[in-house]
């Protein structure tokens, strides 16, 4: 099955589990779409329905490709850079350019950057925040669904390393926001009032980080 949008034809991938119960539409990193439904869901249902929700799909189609532009390539710190292989260094930050070795681990590379970046800027808020608490422990790891983690037992806040490509006030946001779930461990309005409270554009760059 395919639907043609624009001129474009994006493959449609049809995933059928017994648990589901309802049928949702997603577009995956391959601008494939993903229908998943139950078993009991007839073609015809499921065309129908692409057909009823084709300018969501549309809006879906073009926030990926955004998403997808967004981690195409190298960033450092809110800048992309053009990426020229060499062989007489390891990696080389040129004004628009990263001269790089193909042999380097950059994750490796990128989590030094970001131990000495995130702890700085944890320093700072932490001084800074609104609320006494205590002193966290950072953490930093890659992870597929979540910027930040707070583990409010432990005292330990876990940052994404991938925050290291972004602008640096969304690692800011990302720090406000963990520190506020040691006084708030819900997301009630209490804790966004106190992100506010830290940090009132919080909202500007919970929506921007979508867009990665």
């Amino acid at each position: 099955m395919k639907l043609q949008i624009d001129s474009q034809i994006y493959p449609i991938e049809i995933e059928r589990k017994r648990t589901n119960k309802n049928t949702y539409i997603r577009v995956k990193k391959d601008m494939t779409i993903q229908v998943t439904t139950n078993y009991f869901t007839s073609e015809k249902a499921i065309t129908k329905l692409i057909e009823e929700n084709t300018d969501k799909i549309r809006k879906m189609l073009n926030h990926q490709e955004i998403k997808n532009e967004n981690n195409t390539g190298f960033f450092y710190l809110g800048k992309k850079y053009d990426i020229v292989y060499v062989e007489y260094c390891n990696i080389s930050l040129g004004e628009n350019k990263v001269f790089l070795n193909k042999n380097l681990d950059i994750d490796k590379w990128y989590r030094a950057q970001a131990k000495v970046i995130f702890l700085d800027h944890l320093d700072q808020i932490y001084h800074r925040f609104s609320r006494r608490i205590p002193y966290p422990d950072l953490r930093i790891r890659k992870m597929t669904t979540r910027w930040g983690v707070c583990n409010t037992r432990t005292k330990t806040i876990t940052l994404n390393l991938e925050l290291i490509k972004r602008d640096t006030k969304y690692l800011d946001y990302v720090i406000v926001h963990e520190l506020s779930h040691l006084i708030h461990a819900n997301h009630s309005s209490k804790f966004w009032d106190l992100v506010e409270e830290n940090m009132p554009d919080y909202k500007k760059y919970r929506k921007e980080m979508k867009d990665f």
